[in-house]
C-alpha cells in the first residue's frame, strides 16, 4: 500500500521524485519526462504508471500519458494508453482521485473513449479500487479480478 496525505492506495509503495516550488508540490512523470503538479489524480496516475513499468514490466516507450484523440468531432485526452509494438492501443486507463467513486458515469466515459481507441482492456482506478474490463470475442466486456498479463500482448 502506498500513502499520501494519510490515505492509502491499493498499489505497492514506490519511490517518486517530488519537489516543492512556490508552495506547490510536483511529481516527476517518467513518461512525459517532466515535473507535473501533484494533484490527487496525478498521484494515482503515477502509481499506475509505476505499476505498469515496474510490476508488469511494460516498456516505457509503449505507454502514453494524456493521449489526445478526437471522438465525434470533440477533442479528448486519455489518461494512460498502453500500445503494442504495432502502435495499436491494448489498454486504456482512466485515473480518478481517491475520493472519486467509480460510478457508471466513469465507466461510460472510458467506454466512449474506447470507441475511438479500440483497446482490448479498459481500466478505471481511483487508486483504491480498480475496475478492469476485457473485451472477449463473442462474450462482450468481462470484468477481471486482477490486472491482465499485458507483456504477451505487446
Amino acid at each position: 500500500m502506498s500513502t499520501v496525505n494519510g490515505g492509502s492506495l491499493n498499489f505497492p509503495a514506490y519511490q517518486f521524485r517530488v519537489k516543492q516550488e512556490n508552495g506547490n508540490r510536483y511529481i516527476f512523470d517518467v513518461i512525459r519526462k517532466k515535473f507535473i503538479a501533484l494533484t490527487p489524480e496525478e498521484w494515482v496516475r503515477q502509481h499506475l504508471l509505476s505499476y505498469l513499468i515496474t510490476d508488469l514490466n511494460l516498456p516505457v516507450g509503449l505507454i502514453g500519458v494524456e493521449v489526445s484523440f478526437s471522438f465525434n468531432g470533440v477533442n479528448h485526452r486519455a489518461d494512460v494508453v498502453v500500445y503494442n509494438r504495432k502502435g495499436e492501443p491494448i489498454l486504456l486507463a482512466e485515473c480518478k482521485a481517491p475520493n472519486v467513486e467509480i460510478t457508471n458515469e466513469v465507466v461510460d466515459q472510458i467506454c466512449r473513449y474506447n470507441y475511438a481507441l479500440n483497446a482490448e482492456y479498459l481500466l478505471v482506478t481511483n487508486g483504491l479500487k480498480h475496475l478492469i474490463l476485457w473485451l472477449s470475442e463473442g462474450k462482450g466486456w468481462i470484468t477481471l479480478d486482477g490486472f491482465p498479463e499485458l507483456r504477451n500482448k505487446i
